[in-house]
């Protein structure tokens, strides 16, 4: 029988997409495209956002108009927090929610047999860490590795505590040999995921800092090691001297913000200040030259007035950023800030988000030129028009002309121009 696993979300969603494809083949089944007719349509869900929740759906559609005959797999964030509204529609024929994912061989196969299954632990958050079948990023440099899964941090607009349930980690051996495997399959570079990676090893006496370090010194061909994203409160002075000190891991640290307002940060039930925000960036760039930093910022939240947006909008620009991810607030159902009062008008959102946007394309440009006359060390992820080109350290991509193929291999480039969001440079 084919099989075709979607994707919508994060990084963590990624891996377990890559979890499903392998379980699925090395149970006879064979994989093809998203676009292709299949027997079976597994929709990795995702519910961050409205947004993410109605791309969710318009892929369920998609595969029934493909097949209405194919068993139709809804798996992740929107089947846990959904399940009673998911449960009526015909289209579903199996919904697995955030625990029991390892299962989902097994599960398909008790649905083809006509048994009626529903695999959500409905208002369940106590999960254990699942250990999934890893496999390979098939064409892809990079790998991202979940370690990490669940959010205790109840932030007042997000659903993901709920969707994915209590911190948990994955055993430190069983990430290393993880990471052993992808790195024989020819990865070298690996992107540690989760949920709230930070707080990796809050339950099993280890650290997001003993991960790394057993990583680079156990992991024999891991040649650049890179962290997704993590909190202010969570990169501390013995990551920052880890990275210092050690080439291997990316110069590039995503650190949200959600807000530069005070108030809002308090509304919004973040754990830190403006000003503990700015002092750690401060601390990280004096200690790690050219670090790239990166943020999360949220607009339109519950009661930001124009002043408080204003507020945000100088703060960060203020800083400097290497770039900006700008999403507008969007309220679900079950959240402390979807109640709350003063609600933001969409279109304000929308011009928020726009303005945040544009000073993010200024920040990157301004950053990106500083490394003209620089050398950067590129992930060649393939060629294009007679230019390589790949990914810095820092995350900003970088393209070099070259006659040879230096696909997957580590190049230094000196910068020598800046165009767009693209820099050119010639092979050291």
């Amino acid at each position: 029988m084919k099989f075709s696993v979607i994707t919508l979300g994060c990084k963590v969603n990624s891996f377990e997409s890559i979890s499903y494809i392998e379980s699925f083949k090395n149970a006879g089944y064979t994989y093809v495209d998203e676009k292709e007719v299949a027997d079976i349509y597994i929709i990795n869900s995702c519910a961050v956002t409205n947004a993410a929740a109605t791309k969710t759906r318009q892929r369920l559609n998609r595969a029934y108009r493909l097949n209405n005959q194919a068993l139709i797999v809804l798996v992740g964030c929107y089947a846990q927090v959904e399940s009673d509204k998911l449960l009526e529609n015909h289209k579903i024929d199996l919904l697995v929610g955030s625990n029991q994912k390892g299962l989902i061989v097994s599960l398909v196969e008790q649905v083809l047999k006509g048994k009626d299954v529903v695999a959500v632990d409905k208002d369940e958050r106590n999960f254990d860490y699942e250990n999934l079948e890893i496999g390979s990023f098939a064409g892809q440099h990079r790998a991202f590795l979940k370690v990490q899964d669940g959010c205790d941090q109840f932030c007042s607009y997000c659903i993901i505590p709920y969707a994915r349930g209590r911190e948990r980690s994955q055993d430190l051996d069983k990430v290393i040999d993880n990471a052993r495997f992808l790195c024989s399959k020819g990865h070298k570079e690996i992107v540690l995921s989760g949920i709230h990676t930070g707080r990796y090893g809050s339950n099993i006496d280890s650290s997001l800092y003993e991960l790394m370090k057993s990583l680079l010194e156990k992991v024999d061909k891991l040649e650049r090691l890179r962290v997704s994203s993590i909190e202010i409160l969570e990169i501390n002075d013995d990551i920052i001297n880890l990275a210092k000190n050690n080439p291997k891991i990316a110069n590039h640290w995503h650190i949200p913000l959600q807000s530069g307002c005070d108030k809002t940060l308090k509304s919004m039930n973040r754990r830190y200040s403006t000003s503990e925000y700015k002092d750690a960036i401060e601390k990280i760039r004096n200690q790690l030259p050219n670090v790239a930093i990166s943020a999360d910022v949220i607009v339109g939240f519950p009661d930001e007035s124009e002043e408080d947006f204003e507020t945000t909008y100088n703060f960060i620009k203020d800083l400097n950023l290497a770039f900006l991810h700008v999403f507008p607030y969007s309220p679900k159902t079950g959240t402390g800030a979807e109640v709350m009062k003063n609600q933001i008008d969409g279109n304000i959102k929308k011009d928020r988000v726009n303005k945040l946007l544009a000073l993010s394309k200024k920040m990157k440009t301004t950053y990106m030129e500083s490394f003209i006359n620089k050398p950067v060390s590129i992930l060649v992820e393939g060629k294009s028009d007679g230019y390589s080109q790949g990914y810095a350290s820092e995350y900003f991509e970088v393209r070099f002309k070259s006659k040879a193929n230096y696909d997957n291999e580590f190049i230094e480039v000196l910068v020598e121009s800046v165009e767009g969001e693209v820099a050119y440079g010639k092979k050291i």
